[in-house]
């Protein structure tokens, strides 16, 4: 009997995972514990290992597929063996049109099936479509017709419909409004801007479009350049989840930020005396954002109004400080959370927080540490950033954003005015929910922790 492969549960928080990479193709002998493909949640990458040991005799969904957690994905057991009952029902059209049993070929022709494949189908389409690559094929207007497929057995998926675009004229809505109709085709270069194609271009559909079709119509016009190269990224995995979360923060919230400074001299000196530290005490490694961190852990307690979730019809204060920080990665912006941040050390909330960060980088995060969090900071100052407008992490009602030191000039109790070294500040809240008075209250109380850090030490 053959043994299903699901789509592992990634924590409590994940609903579905991406299929980013087919490590293995039907037909091919896995062992137990062997690497099936990688996977992606929101925010991590990881991968599916192989339940048993056999040959791997269908995929029922494709990279780039979005996957509910615990559906079959795949089906392993002995050449020939029919999988058709393990095939979910909404992955119908996700496998390629051959049966389960042409993929898993007999042993002493384990790579017939794919070739003779093509034979069976209609010379209009390629064998096997994928319906995301159908759905964008149709949406810009591209032939399916002698499309070459990189998925499985020769299956077009949208990759292919994305080279077939970035080699195909551009055009203008006009032009591709009548393209698609099916009346009008498009010749290969245009007569407007950068080759582009216009509607006085096309020609009617039952014509042979003609080699000058392309030539400016005005004679002794320049010669047209040659368009310039576009690469297209499919939005999906982590960009497609910051792009949703970013458009859903500004569109469901009332953002408001407010600006100020701390004197740094103080955590700058700290900074220094943790530097020429025993190495055995474990705080060389100690940073500035670890000691924002901290601060915040210390004093966001005494403003529960911005340790807080707006879920729309109710407001969650929460007691215990479950601190998230922004990290990038090259996969993107990822906030892992520290869980119990109030309760830790400051060598402790370190050493967590390089964790979380390097588990982002790695991709080895897990999901449960990318969720829960009730407050985020987010630094650019590392970057130059003197300031900036942090977006709200919804459902979280504040997120406070950390800019670079800069000089500020201070006036001091005898009239002169020196420049001192200030930490720029700024906090975003949800004013649907929390006030400016206690936001401007917040960010007092923490430029007086960050200017006097020794004492906040010993609170």
């Amino acid at each position: 009997m053959a043994t299903p492969v699901v789509m592992p549960k990634q924590g409590q928080s994940v609903e579905s995972c991406i299929i980013v990479e087919w490590k293995k193709q039907p037909g091919d002998e896995v062992a137990q514990g062997d690497v099936l493909c990688e996977v992606e949640t929101d925010k991590a990458v990881m991968d599916v290992e192989s339940p048993a040991a056999g040959t791997l005799l269908a995929l029922f969904y494709q990279e780039g597929d979005l996957v509910p957690v615990l559906e079959t994905i795949a089906a392993i057991g002995q050449p020939g063996e029919d999988v058709s009952d393990l095939r979910p029902e909404g992955a119908a059209e996700a496998e390629a049109p051959e049966s389960p049993q042409a993929v898993a070929a007999p042993a002493e022709t384990p790579v017939a099936p794919p070739v003779a494949q093509p034979e069976q189908v209609s010379a209009e389409e390629p064998v096997g479509v994928s319906p995301r690559a159908r759905h964008l094929a149709e949406q810009k207007a591209v032939a399916l017709e002698g499309l070459h497929g990189s998925g499985p057995g020769g299956r077009v998926i949208e990759r292919d419909v994305q080279a077939a675009l970035s080699s195909q004229p551009r055009l203008s809505p006009v032009a591709q409004a009548m393209v698609q109709s099916g009346a009008y085709r498009a010749p290969a270069q245009g007569s407007g801007p950068g080759g582009r194609v216009m509607s006085r271009d096309l020609a009617a559909a039952a014509e042979t479009p003609a080699p000058q079709a392309a030539a400016p119509s005005a004679a002794g016009a320049p010669p047209v350049a040659p368009a310039q190269p576009v690469t297209t990224i499919p939005l999906r995995g982590v960009r497609r989840v910051i792009a949703d979360r970013m458009l859903q923060s500004m569109q469901s919230t009332a953002q408001l930020t407010l600006n100020s400074t701390a004197d740094a001299r103080g955590i700058l000196a700290y900074r220094q005396k943790l530097k020429a530290s025993d190495s055995a005490w474990g705080l060389q490694g100690v940073t500035i954002n670890d000691l924002v961190l901290y601060a915040v852990s210390r004093i966001l307690p005494q403003y529960p109004d911005l340790n807080a979730l707006f879920t729309g019809e109710a407001i969650e204060q929460y007691s215990d400080v479950h601190l998230g920080f922004a990290v990038d990665t090259p996969r993107g912006l990822i906030v892992p959370v520290i869980r119990d941040a109030h309760t830790l050390t400051l060598r402790d909330m370190a050493a967590e927080s390089r964790r979380l960060a390097a588990a982002c980088q790695d991709g080895s995060v897990q999901p449960d540490e990318l969720s829960g969090g009730t407050f985020t900071v987010t630094n650019l100052g590392n970057l130059g950033v003197e300031s900036f407008t942090p977006i709200l992490n919804v459902p979280q009602v504040a997120i406070l954003g950390v800019g670079g030191i800069t000089l500020k000039p201070v006036e001091s109790e005898d009239g002169e005015v020196q420049f001192v070294r200030h930490l720029n500040l700024s906090l975003t809240i949800n004013h649907q929910v929390v006030d400016g008075a206690p936001g401007a209250r917040f960010l007092q109380a923490l430029a007086r922790g960050l200017a006097q850090f020794d004492l906040l030490l010993a609170a």
